[in-house]
């Protein structure tokens, strides 16, 4: 019966981008962020979901140019040029690797990541498109959200939450980061929403996602939560009854959360002692010691099982990675990929504070709300990244490109933005 609805949910969703690419674009946002053939049957999960939308909507982007000669528009930005350099910095570590065939095969699998961006970046020229994307990627992980956070409610909040299985986020860890970054997306959607039913659908959202992250039991994910909440506080409209329900939340979770939890979360203050810190710590000690000899073309990636396993006494290297996606970027790529992944996310945030400036003085709502949300997100992904090896997170990514079509869009008057999606979004 699973296998069925999702069978119907794809070819549903091809439909729509052979009517409109542009929806193909949200309908993989959406596929990405759920990873629904994970829930399937056997059919359903050899299925690649996301792979049969991609063709199908280039297929309607080629189908679109042959029938108006005219190619979408891409409108370059630095970070496109970063992105690029980034991506030819991994296709030359690799070369020099330290496992070349493991290399190689990581290097294919994180390629994958370009061309839906660039699809993005083509059909995505309105805030209207905008608008739909961003509130696609927070609806698909806010879906997986809502059946953890049922469940932790239904368990007494005593089994750890996870994301979906066989994903980028499938792991308790990485899942709570992923709630950090996806609630300031379901913010911005609830702020430019005015049905009222959708509006209370979205705040039950919100809520199920910090159910879900906190219960997910991840310490970093509660610091990247943390962090992230209080720049919602700071952008917020009304900030007393903003910290008012933050109030409440905290003295809700720290009554129900079972005391097993409480301890946990108290060895982030003492995380020197903690054992699963050193671990990591060792593991970022050996990796910067490597990284000394070697500061141009690192290890290439997964270099990590190489470097361990001359690591005696540190484990088994099988077991074993970087946990932190600094250390990660910088052990495997050298010093060059470090800056160019750097500049990408701290050039970002910094571009987009710049925009909230810049709607602050021109009182454009608009331009501050989706500057301030999505700089939030990239800050959870940031503190997230201290303490998880997730470099190359296909949703860091996206919010990345987001921010992208974001920054143009708010330096782009809304009459001409109108005229080039030729009055309604096609």
């Amino acid at each position: 019966m699973r296998d069925i609805a999702l069978l119907t949910i794809l070819v549903g969703l091809c439909w729509l981008a052979l009517l409109r690419p542009w929806l193909g674009v949200v309908g993989l946002a959406i596929l990405g962020a759920m990873h629904p053939q994970s829930y399937g049957g056997e059919f359903m999960s050899q299925l690649p979901m996301f792979k049969v939308l991609f063709l199908s909507t280039s297929l309607a982007v080629a189908v679109d140019y042959w029938k108006t000669r005219q190619w979408p528009k891409v409108f370059w930005d630095w970070r496109l040029v970063v992105l690029g350099l980034l991506f030819a910095d991994f296709v030359i570590t690799t070369q020099f690797a330290l496992l070349p065939d493991t290399s190689r095969g990581r290097l294919l699998e994180v390629s994958k990541l370009v061309p839906p961006l660039l699809l993005t970046l083509w059909l995505i020229d309105t805030r209207e498109k905008l608008h739909y994307l961003i509130a696609a990627t927070a609806a698909g992980i806010a879906l997986v959200a809502l059946k953890g956070g049922y469940w932790a409610v239904m368990t007494g909040f005593g089994d750890r939450v996870y994301g979906p299985p066989d994903s980028q986020i499938g792991g308790n860890n990485e899942f709570a980061v992923a709630l950090a970054m996806i609630i300031p997306l379901l913010i911005l959607w609830l702020r430019q929403t005015s049905d009222s039913a959708l509006r209370w659908a979205i705040v039950a959202a919100v809520a199920l996602c910090y159910i879900a992250a906190l219960t997910s039991w991840s310490r970093g994910g509660l610091v990247s939560l943390t962090v992230m909440s209080a720049m919602l506080v700071w952008h917020s409209k009304h900030q007393f009854l903003a910290i008012i329900l933050v109030a409440l939340g905290v003295g809700l979770a720290l009554i129900n959360l079972p005391e097993e939890w409480h301890t946990r979360m108290e060895t982030i203050s003492t995380y020197q002692q903690d054992l699963s810190f050193q671990s990591r710590q060792g593991a970022w000690e050996q990796g910067l010691s490597y990284l000394q000899s070697d500061p141009w073309t690192g290890s290439g990636f997964e270099g990590w099982r190489a470097i361990n396993a001359k690591f005696q006494g540190f484990g088994d290297p099988g077991t074993l990675d970087w946990h932190s996606a600094y250390v990660e970027v910088a052990v495997e790529h050298g010093i060059p990929g470090f800056l160019l992944w750097s500049t990408l996310l701290i050039g970002t945030i910094i571009s987009l504070s710049l925009m909230i400036r810049r709607g602050i003085r021109s009182g454009e709502s608009w331009v501050v709300n989706h500057g301030a949300m999505l700089r939030a997100s990239l800050v959870a992904y940031g503190i997230g990244g201290g303490t998880l090896g997730i470099t190359y997170w296909e949703l860091m990514f996206q919010i990345l490109i987001y921010s992208v079509i974001a920054l143009r869009l708010s330096k782009v008057p809304d009459a001409i933005a109108q005229i080039r999606s030729h009055e309604t979004p096609k």
